[in-house]
This record gives C-alpha cells, sequence and structure tokens, in this order.
C-alpha cells in the first residue's frame, strides 16, 4: 500500500515495568488502531520485520519498553478493492488498467468451519 506524503507512524510496545509477559496478542492491538484508522479514512500497514534495537536507540526508547510492531498510517494515495478468489483458486494481488489494486481474499464460509 502506498501513502501520501502525509504518513504517520505508531509503535506498539510491550511494559516490562508493568509485566515481561502480557500473555496477549499485539497483532489484536494493531487490528484495533487499523480499524480506528479506517473509520478516519485513513490506510496503515503492520510491520513486524524491524530493526528493534536501532529503532529504540534512534527514537530514544527507554530500556523497559519491547518495540513489538510499527503500523504506518496514511491516506491512501490508490483504491484498494477486496475480491473473492477466482475458480482457479489464484490468491495473488494485481492492478487493473485505472491502477485499482484488487486483493482476492476467501469467502467466511471457507474460513469457518463448523
Amino acid at each position: 500500500m502506498s501513502f501520501s506524503s502525509q504518513q504517520q507512524s505508531c509503535w506498539v510496545f510491550q511494559d516490562a515495568f508493568i509485566k515481561t509477559s502480557f500473555g496477549c496478542d499485539h497483532g489484536i492491538v494493531a487490528q484495533s488502531i487499523l480499524l480506528g484508522a479506517v473509520e478516519k479514512d485513513l490506510g496503515g500497514c503492520i510491520i513486524a520485520t524491524i530493526q528493534k534495537p536501532s529503532l529504540s536507540q534512534a527514537l530514544a526508547i527507554p530500556d523497559h519498553f519491547e518495540v513489538l510492531l510499527v503500523i504506518a498510517l496514511g491516506k491512501p494515495k490508490e483504491t484498494v478493492v477486496i475480491e473473492p478468489i477466482g475458480p482457479n483458486g489464484d490468491i495473488k494481488y494485481w492492478r487493473d488498467a485505472q491502477g485499482v489494486h484488487h486483493v482476492p481474499k476467501r469467502s467466511l464460509d471457507e474460513l469457518i468451519v463448523g
């Protein structure tokens, strides 16, 4: 996903002063942030592959905070359309002639068992 030049970031931390193991899923936190962002007409991207020590040092983050995720937020420069997977089962993303980004996804019926 690409963003306008007004891109912002947020970070998801674990505070060791509170507890060293939270037993909580930081993915849920990130998803909640992104759902809130969509309500404000923003897009976002969760970034987990980051150089955590370098980021912590560059931002002067205290040692008791562990960076878990970075979330890039901004006004999307493109239109994204989620659509059903076609009969051939192809899940590759693609762009049409108008630059619309098509993202094939499985239906709820395929994902929910029972």
